[in-house]
């Protein structure tokens, strides 16, 4: 993140605590980052990531397509302009509603199991997901390449799939992977490739392999992308790609203020933002780079905790920080993928508000919610 932590500071003290920032230049390094990696690959950005329709139009003016895994998700396409082949529908458990809009926008499918087959509307495209039965290194929460997972059709299965698509009078147009979010370990994409590319001899050549996303933040994109595209190349299919997590975490920050501090078994810092702000950490173990913005003799370890009455409302652990004293600010970064986009108003605690930082100006993207706001639909006219 380019921002400085002078207007970290004025943001904070302008739109309050816990407080969602983002870097507009650090969107567009990052897609730039991909683009260069996979040269003229297709993009498509896993909105689940970050849904915010701000961030979705400037990825839209720059002519990224988006996947889309609810209803929500399709409206949130439709909204910012998409239609067409800049739209895939996925998930393991689509609805009627999901496969009648998806025609409606003209969009792909990802097919995630068999019986898809006869319930998608009439001369749709398509593609079939394959599970390619590996371990991967992430958290098992994370990995949806491996054998016990919900998602996909088996190697096996898929070559019978394609038939079924185009028997059906759809159109085949190949094949997706997706071995999870957050992988460290580059290797994991070089064997679920080279699962695909097995399937070769059993499929004849194919126009399209979308070889997904899930790559972690700091991996060698140019490495994975010379094997997406040898895999490709293998088909004679043309490359498509789904980063998610990987354009949107470090544009990212969460602001929040300590509220004071405790010592029992172990220190804390007790800071206005947690596990409803940012749940990564509860849920997935998921450890965020922290910066105190404040500097001050007499460093200690401390564990950064939240203001649920819960146990794991843990944002952080074993920090190295200054004196805390109330009212200090703290950075917790790469919080711009599944962190606003996981919040949730539990408690009853309106989720916070989200700024992006453009050139030097800050841009309300989303308002901080209100009680009001959260128990609205609640209000039956009575």
């Amino acid at each position: 993140m380019s921002i400085p932590a002078d207007a970290l500071h004025a943001a904070a003290q302008q739109y309050g605590t816990p407080l969602y920032v983002y870097d507009a230049a650090e969107l567009d390094v990052a897609l730039a980052r991909v683009r260069a990696a996979f040269g003229d690959a297709r993009v498509y950005y896993a909105m689940k990531a970050n849904p915010n329709l701000t961030l979705l139009r400037r990825l839209h003016a720059q002519g990224v397509g988006f996947e889309c895994v609810s209803a929500g998700e399709l409206a949130r396409a439709a909204r910012v302009g998409a239609t067409g082949e800049r739209i895939l529908v996925n998930g393991p458990a689509k609805t009627p509603g999901e496969y009648a809009t998806g025609a409606q926008l003209g969009a792909t499918f990802i097919l995630d199991r068999e019986e898809e087959v006869r319930l998608l509307p009439p001369a749709s495209r398509a593609l079939v997901r394959v599970n390619p039965a590996l371990n991967v290194s992430t958290h098992d929460h994370l990995a949806t390449g491996a054998a016990g997972s919900k998602f996909g059709v088996t190697p096996e299965q898929a070559p019978r799939v394609l038939d079924a698509l185009r028997a059906a009078g759809h159109t085949a147009l190949g094949l997706h992977v997706h071995i999870g979010s957050a992988i460290r370990d580059a290797h994991d994409f070089t064997a679920a490739f080279h699962r695909l590319g097995d399937l070769r001899a059993h499929t004849g050549p194919l126009d399209v392999l979308d070889a997904g996303g899930g790559w972690g933040l700091g991996a060698d994109l140019h490495g994975i992308a010379r094997e997406a595209r040898a895999a490709a190349q293998a088909f004679g299919a043309e490359l498509w790609v789904e980063p998610g997590r990987y354009l949107v975490a470090q544009a990212g920050t969460l602001l929040t203020r300590v509220v004071g501090t405790k010592r029992t078994g172990r220190n804390f810092v007790l800071v206005d933002a947690g596990m409803t702000e940012l749940l990564r950490p509860m849920l997935y173990g998921a450890q965020h780079p922290v910066t105190p913005l404040w500097d001050r003799s007499g460093t200690a370890t401390w564990d950064l905790a939240g203001p649920a009455c819960e146990s794991g409302d843990l944002l952080a652990r074993d920090l190295r920080l200054p004196d805390p004293h109330p009212g200090d600010l703290l950075a917790i970064h790469e919080a711009g993928a599944y962190g606003a986009a996981m919040s949730s108003t539990y408690l009853t605690r309106p989720r916070p508000p989200e700024v992006l930082h453009d050139a030097g100006t800050w841009t309300v993207i989303r308002q901080r919610e209100t009680p009001q706001d959260i128990w609205h639909a609640e209000e039956t006219g009575a």
